[in-house]
């Protein structure tokens, strides 16, 4: 039997008649773009993930460059982000004119890591943007006293991470704006592209929110160039299907990753990654001794498992057990085969491979297995009788 790394449909479709009406209440009332449905779906995000305000846009990507806009970061600016990361991240810095610095991770939590992170800091350093990897939180009290001792803006990429907690708080109300993606794949998929941007401040929330439609307020009066980031109300009605629903879909993954965690750690080779509130973050030099290394929650972190992601450690063996797993019809992928400060489009910048060792390492050791809601058990019980043939 064939083990897909991700069933939208099985979602989705559980949800149809919902789906369905939702679709055409919106055909029906002629507003596409904005409007009450959006408005709706704003209160509502706003209210589960506990920000003051919420703000719907096309994508997680433009929620990241519309903070950067409206904290007036641009050219001359720097900004501290992981480069063990999806692209967005940087690449909305690039195109703001400000320049990315990059940041080692932590092999653990695979979040920034915040000693690198202060070394790196500049008098033309204006904001720093920790991504919740994976599903997890990075280290915000970390991240807030460094922001508080340098006077640095907060954007949190929480594209992976909405619901996620620390400390009891969701991730991206915690600094200035939170950015959240309603791709598809997400712990909150959209049918189509979407995102959200969250903060507490009110003016901040204003002026993103002319920025948002092309700087204009009132109608065709223009004080500030903004940009197209308005949210289909199509997109939002289906999200209000399906956002009661997502306290269920974070049980099922964290149930998922239990039973993973529970199984491979019983194989000959394998750990659970040791933790200890970030100071989770180990010396570049360690060696492991495990063949294969698993995922866990930091301290205080309520992870919500985007991804369940192992290390595989030894040359070669990430890539042989992609192969393996591929060759038994189960799917899994590499997030990121390459970490961006060795990207074609940053070599301007400088950076050699081993500027930043975990990065470069953890991209040629990363691997992430299906572990969407809705999978049986029975197809994790067989993608670990898989791995146990490999190891």
């Amino acid at each position: 039997m064939n083990v897909n790394l991700l069933d939208l449909k099985a979602q989705n479709g559980a949800l149809e008649p919902e789906l369905r009406e939702a679709f055409l209440r919106v055909l029906r009332s002629g507003h596409f773009i904005l409007g009450p449905e959006v408005e709706k779906f704003e209160r509502a995000l706003a209210e589960f993930t506990g920000a003051k305000y919420a703000l719907g846009v096309s994508s997680g990507t433009d929620a990241i460059l519309l903070a950067l806009m409206a904290l007036d970061i641009g050219p001359g600016d720097e900004v501290l982000c992981p480069s063990f990361t999806f692209f967005a991240t940087a690449g909305c810095v690039s195109r703001v004119g400000a320049k990315p610095v990059f940041v080692d991770s932590c092999p653990v939590c695979f979040n920034l890591d915040l000693r690198d992170a202060t070394r790196r800091i500049t008098p033309r350093t204006k904001a720093i943007l920790p991504v919740h990897l994976f599903g997890q939180s990075a280290d915000m009290d970390g991240v807030r006293d460094l922001a508080s001792k340098h006077g640095l803006r907060v954007i949190e990429d929480a594209a992976q991470a909405m619901g996620a907690t620390y400390q009891g708080k969701q991730v991206g109300t915690i600094g200035d704006f939170g950015t959240i993606s309603f791709f598809p794949s997400k712990n909150l998929g959209a049918l189509g592209d979407a995102g959200a941007l969250l903060t507490n401040d009110e003016t901040l929330f204003a002026k993103a929110k002319i920025l948002r439609l092309h700087g204009m307020d009132p109608k065709y009066y223009h004080q500030v160039i903004g940009g197209n980031f308005r949210l289909d109300a199509l997109q939002a009605a289906l999200l209000a299907v399906k956002l009661p629903h997502f306290n269920g879909y974070t049980e099922g993954r964290r149930r998922n990753a239990a039973l993973y965690t529970e199984r491979l750690s019983k194989l000959l080779g394998v750990k659970i990654a040791q933790t200890s509130n970030c100071g989770c973050t180990q010396d570049a030099n360690a060696k492991e001794d495990a063949r294969l290394i698993l995922p866990v929650a930091c301290p205080n972190n309520g992870h919500i498992w985007n991804q369940y992601t192992l290390r595989v450690i030894g040359t070669g063996r990430r890539d042989a057990l992609r192969a393996h797993l591929t060759a038994r019809g189960i799917g899994a992928e590499i997030y990121y085969p390459l970490p961006l400060h060795e990207q074609a489009c940053f070599a301007d910048l400088g950076y050699k491979p081993d500027d930043f060792p975990w990065a470069h390492r953890l991209a040629s050791e990363v691997i992430s297995l299906p572990i969407y809601p809705e999978i049986p058990a029975e197809q994790i019980e067989q993608v670990c009788a898989v791995i146990a043939e490999f190891l």
